[in-house]
């Protein structure tokens, strides 16, 4: 499978190697035909990282992305009668498939599997080998880490409310809450945005927005990065910090140890709404979106803003997936 993943000994073979090759042949036909469908799309709107495939095959429920001239694949959890060791064959088989099929060498593919979210495993570390490229976006670098986490650092199916982001901030206070590698942050300040303030948990994370931020020529006094828990961030700010425009993009679920209590997005987001709306400014615009599929938005909680839900315009066209997020434009009223 990955590269920092040692197969069972002895050698099992291929399970069921009449079902493997078809679902092997559906796969390949599946990659063949998106690639094909997206030759000309990713050039033509300046992009080099992008969603090939999403479980469009149901007996092959994996996720493959391609960035720049490598692949990363994901495998979700799903029913199979395979044993552990089978599995684990017929999931390296499929990544040369994808491979093979995408001309891709087998040394610049990445797979991970995805759990059920649980706890704080969303953005787990799984390798240590820091295999890192610089990824390109809407004119802008990134780092991207292909080999340790669960996640790359870059969110390809926020690329469409990044831009929205960067039209908008010119010569306005902007705020990341939840900032992970700060790929908002760095739009904002492509955007010129008269200020910046990122805020993560995670030490680590927060290194990594400085360094994407860095790579892109954006640094000084004006751009804040925070190591804080963000619901305590938000509720500790003075009356008079007020910014034109935030990003929201909460975990459906966090138990960290640095945390009070746990993160729950559908328990909590009023809470945390409520208290950010409290330093916008007039006008000023909150995006909030989530992942959690059965997430209910209650409007009427938020009395003082207009909350218009945007996430048909926010999912990219190389989703198949158009409930890869959901999201919301939530702008301060009185």
């Amino acid at each position: 499978m990955s590269d920092f993943f040692t197969p069972p000994k002895p050698v099992t073979p291929l399970p069921s190697p009449e079902v493997t090759a078809r679902q092997s042949e559906e796969f390949a036909a599946r990659l063949r035909k998106r690639a094909k469908h997206l030759r000309r799309w990713p050039t033509k709107q300046d992009i080099t990282c992008y969603r090939l495939y999403e479980r469009d095959v149901p007996e092959v429920p994996l996720v493959v992305d391609r960035y720049e001239d490598h692949l990363h694949i994901g495998e979700f959890e799903r029913p199979h009668d395979r044993s552990d060791d089978e599995h684990t064959v017929w999931l390296e088989h499929m990544v040369k498939v994808a491979a093979k099929t995408l001309d891709v060498p087998r040394s610049k593919v990445f797979f991970k599997q995805r759990k059920r979210q649980r706890g704080t495993a969303q953005h787990e570390t799984v390798a240590s080998r820091h295999y890192q490229i610089e990824a390109k976006e809407g004119g802008l670098k990134f780092q991207v880490n292909l080999s340790d986490y669960i996640d790359t650092g870059l969110f390809l199916d926020h690329r469409i409310t990044r831009s929205m982001v960067r039209d908008e901030v010119a010569g306005k206070r902007f705020l990341n809450l939840f900032a992970y590698t700060g790929s908002f942050t760095v739009y904002a300040a492509d955007g010129a945005a008269a200020s910046t303030t990122t805020v993560d948990l995670s030490n680590t994370y927060l290194t990594w927005a400085k360094e994407n931020m860095r790579l892109n020529g954006f640094e000084g006094d004006s751009h804040e990065y925070v190591a804080e828990d963000a619901m305590t961030f938000i509720k500790n700010l003075p009356a008079t910090a007020v910014f034109d425009v935030a990003v929201v993009d909460p975990p459906t679920f966090s138990n960290s140890k640095r945390t009070q209590k746990d993160w729950v997005v559908q328990d909590d987001y009023k809470d945390l709404l409520q208290q950010t709306l409290k330093h916008i400014a007039r006008d000023g615009v909150i995006y909030f979106s989530t992942n959690f599929r059965q997430f209910q938005m209650d409007e009427s909680a938020f009395p003082g803003a207009k909350v218009h839900e945007i996430s048909r315009q926010t999912v990219p066209e190389d989703f198949r997936n158009r409930r890869i997020h959901r999201c919301w434009r939530i702008t301060r009223t009185s």
